[in-house]
């Protein structure tokens, strides 16, 4: 009993000693914002003001192998008023500028949406469930946890040019009530170039996706979206536009299925020393079926216009005000979910 305790102490003091002398690298980082959102809803129902506070605290962990391979994830500890907390999976970057993420990787179509300006802070109007216009570029872009996602070095082939390619497959988790992803693939390419004083991005992705559920597979979900970003001087301008498919995940819709949706979003920002003024509007578009495979008559819409001013009062505070007006249609008729709301709060980041 006693040589096996020696050795239980050897052991726990020599493991300890290796976490401690080949520790991986860990940095910190999180956000912290605050302030009142007032909501005007389209109902007529009486205005409101309401706090909203929300955080997040995520570990970056990196190191790299005697062969220059860099191998590095990260998780959350906290993340509010959000999913919840989210973990990734491995990314490993070789030396040739490569990069490979295995594990939850995402999809490549995803990894190169162009970014378009809107507003500021967290002016927001929440629109019936029933309306199922999409309002992201990257709505048709899914996959599984059992995924790779792989990203060229920069000037791939052409100076300037990045691309991405992903794949996942079916987890074997038996299907259910609900539609869920058996498998799919995404490309996405972003091309920086410039033209006189503009630096111009492109960015363009595609992806498509097999379905199943406890009744038959839904068709599959796809789609494209392309955009670009010009930056010149102070002033940037942004547009983008997507197509394609969304398969619903919902238990009690399991077979509902989005179809010829479309969403265009376009955006300005301009920047004087502490001070970023923005606004964008969005029109997302798109005919729901209860019928698996069967386009939809009625067009679900949401038309979103918002507008921002953001000030830096100091080195990782911003002060934020913010407008949103939404315009909501379900099954081609007006509802009365949208409406306008305001923002005015700060966020602090690390």
């Amino acid at each position: 009993m006693k040589k096996e305790l020696l050795i239980a102490s050897a052991l726990v003091s020599t493991l300890g000693a290796a976490s401690v002398a080949n520790a991986v690298t860990a940095t910190t980082s999180g956000s912290h914002h605050t302030g009142l959102r007032g909501t005007n809803v389209d109902s007529g129902s009486t205005d409101t003001i309401a706090q909203v506070v929300a955080s997040s605290f995520s570990v970056s962990l990196s190191e790299t192998t005697d062969g220059g391979v860099g191998i590095a994830s990260s998780f959350m500890l906290a993340n509010e008023s959000t999913t919840g907390t989210q973990s990734a999976g491995l990314t490993l970057t070789f030396t040739d500028g490569s990069k490979l993420d295995v594990i939850n990787a995402g999809n490549a179509a995803a990894t190169h949406d162009v970014s378009v300006p809107g507003g500021a802070g967290e002016a927001s109007i929440t629109v019936t469930t029933n309306n199922n216009a999409q309002t992201g570029l990257d709505f048709f872009a899914t996959g599984t946890a059992i995924g790779v996602e792989w990203h060229s070095a920069a000037d791939f082939m052409a100076d300037g040019l990045k691309i991405s390619a992903s794949m996942s497959v079916d987890d074997g988790v038996a299907a259910d009530a609900s539609a869920a992803v058996e498998s799919a693939w995404g490309l996405g390419a972003t091309y920086v170039t410039s033209a006189g004083d503009t630096a111009v991005t492109i960015g363009a992705g595609l992806a498509d996706s097999d379905w199943k559920d406890t009744g038959s597979a839904p068709t599959a979900n796809n789609g494209f979206h392309v955009g670009f970003s010009a930056v010149t001087g102070n002033l940037t301008v942004a547009a983008g536009y997507a197509n394609g498919d969304k398969v619903l995940e919902d238990a009690t819709n399991a077979e509902e299925e989005i179809v010829d949706n479309s969403v265009t979003k376009v955006g300005l920002k301009y920047v004087s020393g502490d001070v970023t003024l923005s606004v964008g509007y969005s029109s997302g578009a798109g005919k729901d079926s209860a019928t698996l495979g069967t386009a939809g008559t009625k067009e679900d819409a949401i038309d979103t216009t918002d507008a921002g001013i953001s000030y830096a009062v100091a080195s990782g505070v911003t002060a934020n005000l913010g407008w949103k007006n939404v315009d909501s249609q379900e099954a081609g008729a007006a509802e009365t979910s949208g409406g306008t709301s305001w923002y005015i709060g700060a966020n602090m980041a690390f």
